[in-house]
């Protein structure tokens, strides 16, 4: 698509001439016959002309001429960033030999009529490691192992835990191997005699030992409900798991630990039995990016002149490291280049290249000309003649890689014993590139601030920059008596996709370590000295509504419902919320009279009859007693929870 053409001038030939009779009614009074026959006239409309073709051309001044000005200050264009997910790789059967996935195996959406398929490509081997068991171990709150492999080989019945248990008693199974990043099966026979637990709530967690420590597991199905009765556990094991030594015998050790129960959660009055186990492996979970990758693409030859320039026939680059892996055919086969930022630091034997990574521009090194008048190279450039080509590269990146979970389904690469794929958490971290106008909103910020955090807005702009993939990003004052004097809180909002339905979950609003410390580092090197940073998530008020409308006769109160829990979703959501439509305001009170407008504009809806407010605890589920506002504090948001809305129609 074109760049837009800038409107410097919007006046137009009857407006020069309009402009002209005034000012010569001002300066020349006694000129009075303004007809179209006069001569005089006849003069000012031709430079009315003149001028009219001048401002067209003018005004034809395309955009690229912004962006030499801002690429002379140092400004240039922020490429997209891909969005980034897990993806896990079901085997069609266990399997006796590692099976191994390399990196670059693509999955992708579902193409349909309307959409392009999405393609995500894994960033690391993945090797699917198979196991089985080979001890069996149990522990009583934190006392010493006892090996029951025997007692379980011969079919006997062996307690989990202690006959009657209490946290911190634990199950350990030993695996013949470490299995990192699989997906494990655990085959139990089990009786009922664990009694005293909720099966869809057990006080147990799974976890497995890795080199700094314990890590818990996710359970992705239980189908023993917490081992009171015969069913298949699968469990995604942690990166790190390795193994190691317990009770005297090596094995890459799982354990099923008793936690302490929550206030409402039912315990164990007695510890159920197993009678036999198997271990087996599922498939594994690896990283992927949201690009295609792209190899061997011939460049053309070198000129052997300083300061040569090619083009990426696909861009904008994203993901590795190197962003591009450029060769070039010497005497002694492919030589390398290292892609760097600039080439200030780079000497005349270096093999460096730049990247624009918005445009896929590659860049040799210059020669410019000292004020003594040599020539100095900065890099060294290709032998004349040599060929030029991208080994490998990415391409990809955009706002259309954050897909909901579960919308990875089809494996474009093709593995032996892979069945099926599936990303099991919505991809996200997908941010489109830069465009002029933003970059002219950047550019005096960037040169106002020169990389150095003094108020709230350069510290915005700065945090900005670290983690462009996040989803919003504010700052205010840090409180004295909860961060110290002088004190700067940086809050992060992550991008968050929907699950089907429109539906945040909360872990989703949570950014993660690595996030916050990137952003962190970034402004720890730029602050000022002596002020104290707080990066971290804002608040989130669970709230809750509690409302009654009644539809027009004959509508379906089912569709009315579900539009109106997807209408209070869609308003009360901190991303993409809020009269704007661009996410909840930081400190804004939530109002019944709100909400109840936003009922009344539900189609099928004829009357709201009541609406209740309820502050709830995302992470507990509690909600507070109802009123008709509900304020928040300067670093908060808002999060839906538990909508309920009851409808009346012509059979309520």
């Amino acid at each position: 698509m074109a760049l837009p053409s800038p409107n410097l001038d919007d006046r137009r030939f009857q407006q020069f001439v309009d402009d002209a009779k005034r000012y010569i009614q001002q300066r020349a009074p006694e000129w009075t016959d303004h007809n179209v026959s006069d001569p005089g006239v006849t003069l000012v409309e031709t430079v009315a002309h003149m001028a009219d073709q001048i401002v067209y051309r003018l005004n034809r001044v395309p955009e690229k001429n912004h962006l030499a000005f801002l690429d002379l200050v140092g400004i240039t264009l922020f490429p997209p960033s891909a969005a980034r997910t897990d993806l896990t790789f079901w085997l069609s059967a266990p399997h006796e030999e590692p099976i191994v996935l390399p990196v670059g195996t693509e999955a992708a959406t579902v193409r349909t009529e309307n959409e392009e398929a999405v393609v995500f490509a894994t960033e690391r081997e993945l090797t699917v490691v198979p196991c089985s068991l080979r001890r069996l171990v149990v522990q009583q709150n934190g006392g010493a192992v006892t090996d029951r492999s025997a007692d379980l080989a011969e079919g006997k019945d062996v307690l989990c835990f202690a006959e009657s248990p209490s946290p911190g008693d634990c199950m350990l199974l030993g695996l013949t191997a470490a299995v990192p990043h699989c997906a494990l099966g655990l085959e139990l026979d089990s009786r009922v005699d664990g009694v005293g637990v909720d099966p869809r709530q057990p006080p147990l967690v799974w976890e497995a030992w890795t080199e700094d420590g314990w890590a818990a597991c996710e359970v992705d199905r239980d189908g023993t409900g917490g081992l009171n009765r015969p069913g298949e556990v699968v469990l995604h094991v942690p990166g790190g798991h390795t193994l190691s030594r317990t009770g005297g015998q090596e094995a890459g050790w799982l354990r099923c630990r008793v936690t302490e129960p929550l206030s409402d959660q039912p315990f164990y009055t007695t510890s159920p039995t197993i009678r036999s186990v198997d271990a087996f492996t599922l498939g594994g979970t690896t990283s992927a990016i949201h690009a295609e990758t792209v190899q061997d693409e011939a460049l053309g030859e070198s000129t052997g002149l300083p300061g040569q320039r090619l083009r990426l026939v696909h861009f904008p680059v994203v993901g590795d490291t190197p962003p591009v892996l450029l060769q070039t055919a010497e005497r002694d086969g492919w030589v390398d280049w290292d892609v760097v930022p600039h080439f200030a630091a780079s000497g005349p034997a270096d093999r460096h290249i730049t990247l624009d990574a918005a445009t896929g521009e590659i860049a040799f090194g210059p020669a410019v000309r000292e004020p003594d008048g040599t020539m100095r190279q900065y890099g060294t450039a290709a032998p004349k003649g040599a060929v030029i080509r991208a080994r490998r590269y990415r391409t990809g990146g955009g706002r259309a890689g954050n897909v909901a979970r579960g919308a990875v389904q089809v494996l474009r690469s093709s593995v032996p014993y892979v069945a099926d794929v599936v990303n099991r958490e919505a991809a996200r971290g997908g941010v489109e590139g830069e465009t002029v106008e933003e970059a002219k909103t950047r550019a005096p910020i960037t040169l106002r601030a020169q990389e150095r955090a003094v108020t709230l807005r350069d510290y915005e702009e700065l945090a900005r920059r670290a983690a462009p993939e996040t989803a919003r990003i504010t700052c205010l004052e840090g409180e004295e008596g909860e961060h110290g004097a002088y004190a700067v809180r940086v809050l992060v909002v992550p991008q968050a996709v929907p699950d089907p339905g429109g539906r945040l979950r909360f872990e989703q609003l949570v950014p993660g370590d690595a996030l916050l410390q990137r952003i962190t580092r970034h402004l720890d090197e730029r602050r000022l000295i002596g002020t104290r940073l707080a990066v971290g998530p804002p608040f989130y008020q669970g709230v809750t509504v509690v409302a009654t409308v009644h539809a027009f006769r004959g509508v379906d109160t089912d569709r009315v419902r579900r539009q109106t829990h997807d209408a209070l979703y869609r308003h009360l959501d901190p991303l993409t919320g809020g009269a704007d439509g661009t996410g909840w305001p930081f400190g804004r009170p939530v109002q019944a009279g709100e909400v109840f407008a936003v009922l009344q504009r539900v189609p099928g809806v004829e009357l709201v009859d009541a609406v209740q407010l309820h502050p709830a605890d995302p992470l507990t589920g509690k909600r507070g007693d109802p009123t008709d506002r509900i304020d928040l504090e300067a670093p908060s948001l808002v999060f839906s929870f538990d909508h309920r809305v009851r409808v009346i129609g012509d059979g309520s």
